[in-house]
C-alpha cells in the first residue's frame, strides 16, 4: 500500500510540473497507466512490465508537454478593452474565462466540452453565445456568423436543421436585430445577450 502511495504522490509531482491545463489529464493518465500495468500483467512478467512503466509514463508525460508548448492561460493583456469592460459590469473574472478558454499562439480556443444541458433548442443558444464570446475576447465584438454556429452545431450534434431558425427567432432578444431571416450573416449580442452570456460562463464552471 505505502508503495501505490508513493506512486501517487510521485505522479502527482510529475502532474504539478505541467501547465494547469493539462495537470488533471496528465494525473488521470499516468495513474490509469500504473494501475493497468499493476493488474493486468500476468504474475511472471510482473518484474518487466514494472520496469517498462517508467519508459512508457515518461513517454506520456513528454506527449503532453509537447502538447503544452506554446498554450499558456489568458492574460488581461490578451483581452480586449470590450472584452474586459463586460468581465467588469457582469463580474465575470478572468479565472472563469480559463476555466473556459485557453492561449495557443495568436488564437482563444475553448477548453470546454461539456455544454452542461441535454436539450438541442438550449445547446444552439449556448453554442451561438460562446462564439460570440470568443469574438468578443479578442475583437470586442461579440458577434458570431450564423454559419459559424451551424457548423459547430453540427460538429456537437446539436445540429437540428428544421429549428434552427425557428430557435434564433424565438430567442431574439439576445441577439441585436430586428427580425432573422435567411438573408442574416451574423449573430450580435444584445444587452440581454451579454447577461445571459455572464450567466452561461458562470454556470460551465
Amino acid at each position: 500500500m505505502s508503495d501505490l502511495k508513493d506512486k501517487i504522490k510521485e505522479i502527482a509531482d510529475i502532474a504539478a510540473s505541467l501547465p494547469e491545463n493539462l495537470q488533471h489529464v496528465c494525473f488521470e493518465l499516468l495513474l490509469k497507466h500504473h494501475l493497468a500495468a499493476l493488474t493486468s500483467a500476468p504474475a511472471p512478467r510482473k518484474e518487466a512490465s514494472a520496469s517498462a512503466s517508467p519508459g512508457t509514463a515518461a513517454e506520456a508525460v513528454q506527449a503532453l508537454e509537447e502538447t503544452a508548448k506554446g498554450q499558456a492561460d489568458l492574460t488581461n493583456g490578451d483581452l480586449h478593452v470590450k472584452a474586459r469592460r463586460f468581465m467588469e459590469k457582469y463580474s465575470v473574472s478572468l479565472a472563469e474565462l480559463n476555466n473556459l478558454f485557453y492561449k495557443e499562439g495568436e488564437q482563444i480556443l475553448p477548453l470546454y466540452a461539456d455544454l452542461k444541458t441535454t436539450r438541442v433548442a438550449e445547446a444552439q443558444v449556448r453554442i451561438a453565445l460562446l462564439l460570440t464570446l470568443r469574438s468578443g475576447l479578442t475583437t470586442g465584438e461579440f458577434e458570431a456568423p450564423v454559419e459559424a454556429v451551424r457548423a459547430e452545431c453540427r460538429d456537437r450534434k446539436t445540429y437540428d436543421q428544421g429549428n434552427f431558425a425557428a430557435n434564433i427567432k424565438n430567442n431574439q432578444s439576445l441577439f441585436d436585430f430586428d427580425t432573422y431571416t435567411k438573408d442574416t450573416t451574423e449573430l450580435r449580442l444584445s444587452e440581454s445577450g451579454r447577461k445571459e452570456l455572464a450567466q452561461l460562463i458562470k454556470e460551465m464552471q
